[in-house]
């Protein structure tokens, strides 16, 4: 497990992962995006408007799933000092904001035939912004503060404390009256989404989370390069 995680011997795997990823992304793009546009139906009441959902609430899951991630494993490298989570952190950071802002977005356009306007002070909306900004400020600790150390420990501190906003978007919806429908697909409880949209849902959150996988590894790649040239630069 560690050496998946090792600098030194984690270029193999990563491009070994980012040939297979590639080779499968665009076939199941088409099938996907075939079930989200052509043949899945139009809802009852919103008619075609109701198709954003397949970007919109793939692109939620994944932008709260990317920050549930940095605060975990935030608290681990505080406890444990591992120095690699950190460039995991700083290498799942843009991707869960790029996916946060594109949920506002998606949502934007969805509530505009919906709700009639474009915007609302809504508490999952609102609640939504507000994990973007935290995604800004832990990237921004890194762009903005040289000490390598420093900005790892205030980035983390940005995590953990803008993970206490995560169960507040989950829960938004039960505990204020909000636009924003209530939670259709529960875990431990009675979906209400169709199959006939339920499946195109779960093949574009499964092409998402493959696209997430790619840039990741891309990242990490280009996170370890940087630190190999740094550490090179001090000798």
């Amino acid at each position: 497990m560690f050496d998946l995680i090792n600098p030194s011997k984690i270029f193999y795997w990563i491009e070994k992962l980012i040939n297979f990823i590639n080779s499968i992304f665009f076939i199941i793009l088409i099938i996907a995006m075939t079930f989200a546009l052509v043949l899945s139906p139009p809802d009852y009441l919103q008619g075609d408007s109701v198709r954003i959902m397949y970007v919109h609430v793939p692109s939620a899951w994944i932008g709260l799933l990317s920050f549930t991630c940095l605060a975990f494993l935030s608290i681990l490298s505080f406890i444990f000092k591992i120095k690699n989570l950190n460039l995991i952190t700083k290498s799942i950071a843009p991707i869960g904001l790029m996916f946060t802002c594109l949920a506002v977005l998606t949502g934007s356009l969805w509530g505009q035939p919906t709700w009639g306007t474009w915007w609302a002070w809504d508490a999952r909306i609102t609640s939504m912004v507000i994990l973007a900004l935290f995604y800004v400020l832990f990237i921004l600790a890194h762009k903005l503060i040289e000490d390598e150390y420093k900005a790892n420990k205030i980035s983390s501190l940005i995590a953990i404390i803008g993970a206490i906003n995560i169960p507040i978007i989950k829960y938004s919806v039960d505990w204020w009256n909000t636009l924003h429908q209530p939670s259709s697909i529960n875990v431990y409880g009675d979906s209400y989404v169709h199959s006939s949209m339920l499946l195109p849902l779960m093949l574009m959150l499964f092409v998402l989370l493959l696209y997430c996988a790619l840039i990741f590894l891309m990242k990490y790649k280009t996170e370890i390069i940087r630190i190999k040239k740094k550490n090179i630069k001090r000798l």
